[in-house]
């Protein structure tokens, strides 16, 4: 019998993907179809662990020379966390451009800390790090390193 605790996160699971899923990643994408883009989101291109096809998933990612950081808030129970553990190779957007690098689960990195680089200033860095809190269930970070 699952506790309270694992309950709960089950439930905030459940009710994040489906947002994602139904909501926000079909608005990502149709904005980005249309050449709208957002500095709060980019794209994130694995391939499918069962089905080897390409899912892309709109993500926030925080770039840097040698590549980006991204925060799986779902750890690896996220779609996107099971295909790169199946298949670290990716692909991720940056503005116009698509770079490809390898990903890579970084379990002891402080994810708080982690999130609160996400934002530009003081009041975006706040605002992102208590979006990442209140859509999270078991948050992990993400290191992708160019290879292009």
């Amino acid at each position: 019998m699952k506790t309270n605790a694992e309950q709960k996160a089950l439930r905030k699971f459940r009710f994040e993907r489906a947002v994602g899923r139904y909501v926000l990643n079909p608005t990502v994408r149709t904005l980005s179809k249309v050449g709208i883009r957002t500095t709060l989101a980019t794209e994130l291109e694995t391939v499918g662990r069962k089905t080897g096809a390409l899912r892309t998933v709109p993500v926030t990612a925080r770039f840097d020379d040698a590549g980006a950081w991204l925060i799986s808030q779902h750890g690896t129970r996220s779609g996107w966390g099971q295909n790169i553990t199946a298949n670290p190779t990716v692909r991720l957007r940056q503005g116009r451009r698509w770079r490809t690098g390898t990903a890579a689960f970084v379990p002891d990195d402080d994810v708080v800390a982690r999130g609160k680089t996400f934002g530009d200033g003081p009041v975006t860095a706040a605002l992102s790090s208590a979006t990442f809190r209140a859509l999270q269930s078991s948050p992990i970070s993400v290191r992708i390193t160019f290879t292009d």
